[in-house]
């Protein structure tokens, strides 16, 4: 294609929607007509100019004027409580089931893991030694050391935020870095479930693994949960790179992607109340049994929460993407 000419042959319909645009709110009915008519037209025009030529300068214009031409077709929509309540109902429990097939298996794989590594430490000493010295290991699992301190060192509150703020930036590095192939989730998921594994398996070797089972489970079920949920859906991400479907790769990563942000504020709530779990809940001094049923009631109920809500908003069609109103315009294919 010869870009002179065919910036020669369109410019003056762009220009021309330039012009309405200018006097929107001013247009009579015949303009508001040709103005739609003139957007559809462009939008079409830029789809073939990004297929056929490199040039960024005509681009970028294009994109702009196309942009300002839906804003003004489709108009503008402020957020509201009812988006907010609408994505916590049904959004994000949607995207989280939609997921399912990635986080589970995750879950599963790197619970798995965590007990294997558990198991290696505890069942050979010259793998601790090189962990620690003795003397370390045994200040670190003895009653009343530092795996049983840790979660009563600072006030509960601010070690709850500190908690929250800390998984909440590791479940939206999974989320985010996913669309690097996925290699940098594994990462993230390896060093979480590797440091399970020491615990497990430094504590075992102490005979003192129930009360590490009674420290980590509280707060541990729901928060591990959210961990792998971010990951399986950042792995799914990467592999949206690589296999993206019937659609262009760029549609579906644009879906993913938008998905996953949401995600990233959903699990920053669901992490919220882990949290407030291991602040308040892990140190306290309820009966071991006591704190356990509270830890496994929130992550049953956020299951309920993701099988029963989610399902059925994913069943209806729900995809935990925004809404169209809300989404980039979406140009037609040059054959």
């Amino acid at each position: 294609m010869d870009l002179d000419v065919y910036v020669t042959a369109h410019r003056a319909e762009w220009e021309r929607l330039d012009h309405l645009l200018r006097r929107a709110g001013k247009l009579t009915g015949a303009e508001v007509d040709e103005l739609v008519s003139l957007y559809q037209r462009t939008a079409t025009h830029l789809s073939i100019v990004q297929s056929a030529s490199p040039d960024p300068l005509l681009t970028t214009g294009l994109t702009q004027l196309v942009a300002r031409a839906r804003a003004a077709v489709a108009g503008t929509r402020r957020s509201s409580w009812r988006d907010a309540i609408g994505f916590l109902v049904a959004g994000f429990p949607a995207a989280v089931y939609r997921s399912r097939n990635w986080w589970v298996p995750t879950a599963v794989l790197s619970t798995l893991l965590a007990a294997l590594i558990g198991w290696w430490i505890g069942a050979h000493p010259e793998v601790q030694a090189a962990i620690g010295a003795s003397a370390d290991l045994r200040e670190m699992t003895r009653p009343g050391g530092q795996y049983e301190t840790y979660y009563s060192s600072h006030p509960a509150s601010s070690f709850a935020a500190q908690v929250w703020t800390n998984n909440a930036r590791a479940a939206a590095m999974c989320l985010v870095l996913g669309a690097f192939l996925g290699i940098p989730v594994l990462w993230i998921l390896f060093a979480n479930v590797l440091n399970l594994g020491v615990g497990l398996g430094l504590m075992s070797s102490a005979g003192r693994l129930d009360v590490f089972l009674g420290l980590i489970l509280p707060h541990g079920l729901l928060e591990l949960t959210a961990v792998f949920v971010a990951a399986g859906t950042g792995l799914r991400l990467g592999w949206t790179v690589i296999d993206p479907g019937p659609r262009t790769r760029r549609a579906a990563l644009a879906e993913r992607g938008r998905a996953a942000v949401g995600m990233a504020i959903g699990l920053a709530l669901v992490l919220f109340v882990s949290g407030l779990i291991e602040g308040f809940v892990t140190p306290s001094g309820l009966p071991t049994w006591a704190r356990i049923t509270i830890g496994v009631a929130a992550e049953l109920l956020f299951l309920a929460y993701v099988y029963v809500l989610g399902g059925r908003a994913a069943r209806s069609g729900d995809t935990g993407d925004v809404g169209e109103p809300d989404r980039s315009a979406a140009l037609p294919t040059a054959a």
